[in-house]
Protein backbone atom coordinates (compact mmCIF):
# COMPACT_ATOMS: atom_id res chain seq x y z
CA UNK A 1 0.00 0.00 0.00
CA UNK A 2 1.41 3.42 -0.94
CA UNK A 3 1.90 6.16 1.65
CA UNK A 4 -0.91 8.15 0.05
CA UNK A 5 -3.29 5.22 0.54
CA UNK A 6 -2.59 4.89 4.27
CA UNK A 7 -5.33 6.70 6.19
CA UNK A 8 -4.14 9.42 8.57
CA UNK A 9 -4.55 9.27 12.33
CA UNK A 10 -6.95 11.55 14.15
CA UNK A 11 -4.82 13.61 16.53
CA UNK A 12 -6.93 16.52 17.74
CA UNK A 13 -10.68 17.03 18.05
CA UNK A 14 -12.39 20.24 16.97
CA UNK A 15 -12.66 21.54 20.55
CA UNK A 16 -8.92 21.13 21.05
CA UNK A 17 -8.08 22.94 17.83
CA UNK A 18 -10.54 25.73 18.64
CA UNK A 19 -9.07 26.14 22.13
CA UNK A 20 -5.51 26.24 20.77
CA UNK A 21 -6.35 28.87 18.17
CA UNK A 22 -8.28 31.00 20.65
CA UNK A 23 -5.46 30.90 23.18
CA UNK A 24 -2.95 31.71 20.42
CA UNK A 25 -4.90 34.79 19.30
CA UNK A 26 -5.42 36.05 22.85
CA UNK A 27 -1.76 35.43 23.71
CA UNK A 28 -0.65 37.38 20.65
CA UNK A 29 -2.90 40.28 21.65
CA UNK A 30 -1.49 40.18 25.18
CA UNK A 31 2.11 40.14 23.97
CA UNK A 32 1.60 43.06 21.58
CA UNK A 33 -0.33 45.20 24.06
CA UNK A 34 2.14 44.36 26.84
CA UNK A 35 5.01 45.54 24.64
CA UNK A 36 3.12 48.76 23.87
CA UNK A 37 2.52 49.37 27.58
CA UNK A 38 5.99 48.37 28.76
CA UNK A 39 8.11 50.12 26.12
CA UNK A 40 7.32 53.86 25.92
CA UNK A 41 8.72 54.27 22.40
CA UNK A 42 6.41 51.55 21.12
CA UNK A 43 3.46 52.94 23.03
CA UNK A 44 3.94 56.31 21.37
CA UNK A 45 3.19 54.68 18.03
CA UNK A 46 -0.39 54.01 19.17
CA UNK A 47 -0.75 57.03 21.40
CA UNK A 48 -3.92 55.95 23.22
CA UNK A 49 -2.45 54.17 26.23
CA UNK A 50 -5.82 53.75 27.92
CA UNK A 51 -7.24 51.88 24.93
CA UNK A 52 -4.19 49.61 24.82
CA UNK A 53 -4.56 48.91 28.54
CA UNK A 54 -8.27 48.13 28.11
CA UNK A 55 -7.58 45.66 25.27
CA UNK A 56 -4.83 44.05 27.37
CA UNK A 57 -7.12 43.65 30.37
CA UNK A 58 -9.99 42.19 28.34
CA UNK A 59 -7.69 39.70 26.61
CA UNK A 60 -6.13 38.74 29.95
CA UNK A 61 -9.42 37.99 31.66
CA UNK A 62 -10.63 36.14 28.54
CA UNK A 63 -7.56 33.89 28.27
CA UNK A 64 -8.81 31.09 30.57
CA UNK A 65 -12.24 30.95 28.89
CA UNK A 66 -11.22 28.70 25.93
CA UNK A 67 -9.70 26.21 28.39
CA UNK A 68 -12.82 26.15 30.56
CA UNK A 69 -15.10 25.68 27.55
CA UNK A 70 -12.85 22.98 26.06
CA UNK A 71 -13.19 20.97 29.28
CA UNK A 72 -16.67 20.03 28.09
CA UNK A 73 -14.92 17.99 25.37
CA UNK A 74 -13.98 14.44 26.36
CA UNK A 75 -11.07 14.49 23.90
CA UNK A 76 -9.68 17.60 25.58
CA UNK A 77 -10.03 16.06 29.04
CA UNK A 78 -8.35 12.86 27.87
CA UNK A 79 -5.42 14.79 26.44
CA UNK A 80 -5.17 16.88 29.61
CA UNK A 81 -4.72 13.62 31.49
CA UNK A 82 -2.01 12.52 29.07
CA UNK A 83 -0.19 15.83 29.46
CA UNK A 84 -0.28 15.42 33.23
CA UNK A 85 1.56 12.08 33.28
CA UNK A 86 5.33 11.67 33.00
CA UNK A 87 6.65 8.21 32.11
CA UNK A 88 10.07 6.60 32.04
CA UNK A 89 10.07 7.12 28.26
CA UNK A 90 9.60 10.85 28.81
CA UNK A 91 12.66 11.05 31.06
CA UNK A 92 14.66 9.07 28.51
CA UNK A 93 13.42 11.40 25.76
CA UNK A 94 14.64 14.44 27.69
CA UNK A 95 18.10 12.94 28.21
CA UNK A 96 18.51 11.72 24.64
CA UNK A 97 20.30 13.60 21.87
CA UNK A 98 18.45 11.72 19.14
CA UNK A 99 15.04 12.16 20.72
CA UNK A 100 13.37 12.88 17.38
CA UNK A 101 14.72 9.76 15.65
CA UNK A 102 11.85 7.54 16.76
CA UNK A 103 14.12 5.33 18.85
CA UNK A 104 12.29 6.31 22.04
CA UNK A 105 8.64 5.43 21.79
CA UNK A 106 6.60 8.11 23.54
CA UNK A 107 2.88 8.62 23.84
CA UNK A 108 0.68 11.22 22.21
CA UNK A 109 2.78 14.03 23.72
CA UNK A 110 6.52 14.07 24.24
CA UNK A 111 8.20 15.39 27.37
CA UNK A 112 8.84 18.82 25.85
CA UNK A 113 5.17 19.25 25.03
CA UNK A 114 4.19 18.16 28.53
CA UNK A 115 6.57 20.64 30.16
CA UNK A 116 5.37 23.41 27.87
CA UNK A 117 1.73 22.65 28.72
CA UNK A 118 2.47 22.62 32.46
CA UNK A 119 4.35 25.90 32.32
CA UNK A 120 1.70 27.54 30.16
CA UNK A 121 -1.21 26.54 32.39
CA UNK A 122 0.65 27.57 35.54
CA UNK A 123 1.69 30.87 33.98
CA UNK A 124 -1.86 31.63 32.84
CA UNK A 125 -3.17 31.09 36.38
CA UNK A 126 -0.44 33.22 37.98
CA UNK A 127 -0.80 35.97 35.36
CA UNK A 128 -4.57 35.97 35.89
CA UNK A 129 -4.18 36.22 39.66
CA UNK A 130 -1.56 38.97 39.58
CA UNK A 131 -3.42 40.83 36.83
CA UNK A 132 -6.59 40.73 38.90
CA UNK A 133 -4.68 42.17 41.87
CA UNK A 134 -3.46 45.02 39.69
CA UNK A 135 -6.92 45.59 38.20
CA UNK A 136 -8.75 45.54 41.55
CA UNK A 137 -5.95 47.51 43.18
CA UNK A 138 -8.11 49.10 45.89
CA UNK A 139 -8.66 45.67 47.48
CA UNK A 140 -4.97 45.03 48.15
CA UNK A 141 -2.15 46.66 50.10
CA UNK A 142 0.70 48.54 48.43
CA UNK A 143 3.12 45.69 49.15
CA UNK A 144 0.84 43.10 47.54
CA UNK A 145 0.27 45.27 44.49
CA UNK A 146 4.00 45.89 44.13
CA UNK A 147 4.74 42.18 44.39
CA UNK A 148 1.97 41.34 41.92
CA UNK A 149 3.32 43.87 39.43
CA UNK A 150 6.85 42.47 39.75
CA UNK A 151 5.71 38.87 39.22
CA UNK A 152 3.35 39.84 36.39
CA UNK A 153 6.03 41.74 34.46
CA UNK A 154 8.81 39.17 34.78
CA UNK A 155 6.60 36.15 34.24
CA UNK A 156 5.16 37.91 31.20
CA UNK A 157 8.67 38.21 29.76
CA UNK A 158 9.32 34.53 30.45
CA UNK A 159 6.05 33.61 28.76
CA UNK A 160 7.05 35.69 25.74
CA UNK A 161 10.29 33.73 25.40
CA UNK A 162 8.48 30.39 25.76
CA UNK A 163 5.83 31.39 23.22
CA UNK A 164 8.49 32.44 20.70
CA UNK A 165 10.24 29.11 21.26
CA UNK A 166 6.96 27.28 20.74
CA UNK A 167 6.37 29.14 17.48
CA UNK A 168 9.92 28.36 16.33
CA UNK A 169 9.45 24.65 17.02
CA UNK A 170 6.10 24.66 15.23
CA UNK A 171 7.55 26.27 12.13
CA UNK A 172 10.17 23.52 12.00
CA UNK A 173 7.54 20.77 11.91
CA UNK A 174 4.98 21.24 9.16
CA UNK A 175 3.29 17.95 10.00
CA UNK A 176 2.68 19.00 13.60
CA UNK A 177 1.14 22.23 12.32
CA UNK A 178 -1.04 20.21 9.99
CA UNK A 179 -2.19 18.12 12.93
CA UNK A 180 -3.32 21.22 14.79
CA UNK A 181 -4.86 22.75 11.68
CA UNK A 182 -6.77 19.74 10.34
CA UNK A 183 -6.78 17.39 13.30
CA UNK A 184 -5.04 14.60 11.37
CA UNK A 185 -1.43 13.46 10.90
CA UNK A 186 0.21 10.84 8.63
CA UNK A 187 0.75 7.42 10.15
CA UNK A 188 4.49 7.37 9.37
CA UNK A 189 5.00 10.67 11.24
CA UNK A 190 3.03 9.37 14.21
CA UNK A 191 5.11 6.16 14.31
CA UNK A 192 8.35 8.15 14.29
CA UNK A 193 7.43 10.97 16.68
CA UNK A 194 4.88 9.26 18.94
CA UNK A 195 5.30 5.53 18.43
CA UNK A 196 3.40 4.38 21.51
CA UNK A 197 0.41 6.57 20.64
CA UNK A 198 0.48 5.42 17.02
CA UNK A 199 0.25 1.79 18.11
CA UNK A 200 -2.55 2.62 20.53
CA UNK A 201 -4.46 4.51 17.84
CA UNK A 202 -4.11 1.67 15.35
CA UNK A 203 -5.44 -0.80 17.89
CA UNK A 204 -8.39 1.41 18.84
CA UNK A 205 -9.19 3.61 15.81
CA UNK A 206 -11.44 6.64 16.36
Amino acid sequence: MSDDAVPPLRRFARAERWAHRSIAVLTLILMVTAALLFVPDLGNVVGNRQLVRLVHEIAGFALPIPIVLALFSRAFRDDAGRLNRFTSADWAWLRSRDRRSGRIRVGKFNAGQKLNAAFTLGAILVMLATGAMMFFSSLFTDNLRTGATFVHDWLGMAMGIVVLGHIYMAFNDATARRGMRTGEVPLDWARREHGEWADESERTPA
